[in-house]
């Protein structure tokens, strides 16, 4: 009996050692990480103009793909990349009419594989999916803040003469690149991934900030 407990034990040893031993030789985080973009990759295929490659995270993405925030420094550093990428406006003119920009705001048409181009004057904004634009509305989404009355909360009464004011500046950049003031923001990057185009986002900004626009009401 004794030689058989002996044996048992040796036996356990010798397992728990192997398993030591592969944990210890197992895949590492950059590994795995590899290993489930792979099959990551495996699973779709180009369609239309939706293309594999969309997949393919840039650094605010990677940065928040977890179920914790960035550390700090990670998240300065979406911040700062993504504050380096905004262009401003041609010829500082920050608006267009925000007729076209409620068009814009009220369409959620774009960039899917059904769509015949990537052009951006095809796509529209989707901004009441995340946000009350009107108080009309009867539906929106409260993902983001409502949007009622933004530019008549920030004192914008007259868009020809108050360009230079910061929230004109703020809000041209949260249009273009939103993770420069919010590393892992929800926000679509209109300017940035090129969803809509310079003008498309400066009839965006009249609707948020001219006085005459529905928002402001």
């Amino acid at each position: 009996m004794s030689h058989r407990i002996t044996s048992c034990v040796t036996l356990a040893a010798a397992a728990c050692a192997t398993l030591l031993a592969g944990c210890a030789t197992g895949p590492t985080p950059a590994e795995l990480d590899a290993q489930a973009m792979a099959a990551i990759r495996a699973s779709f295929r180009d369609q239309g103009i939706a293309k594999v490659d969309r997949i393919r995270q840039d650094l605010g993405q990677s940065a928040c793909s977890s179920d914790q925030p960035p550390a700090d420094d990670a998240a300065d550093r979406v911040k700062a990349e993504a504050l380096a990428s905004v262009k401003w406006p041609a010829g500082g003119q920050f608006f267009g009419n925000w007729v076209d920009g409620e068009r814009i705001a009220q369409s959620g048409r774009g960039m899917t594989w059904t769509d015949p181009s990537t052009d951006p004057k095809a796509n529209g904004g989707n901004c009441y999916n995340c946000h009350q634009i009107d108080k009309k509305e009867l539906s929106y989404g409260t993902i983001g803040p409502s949007l009622w009355n933004y530019g008549k909360n920030r004192g914008i009464s007259d868009v020809t003469a108050d360009t230079a004011a910061p929230i004109v500046h703020y809000t041209w950049v949260k249009l273009w690149n939103s993770k420069a003031y919010a590393a892992c923001s929800n926000m679509p990057r209109f300017g940035h991934m090129k969803l809509l185009d310079e003008q498309q986002l400066r009839h965006i900004m009249s609707l948020l900030l001219d006085p005459r626009s529905p928002v402001n009401q």
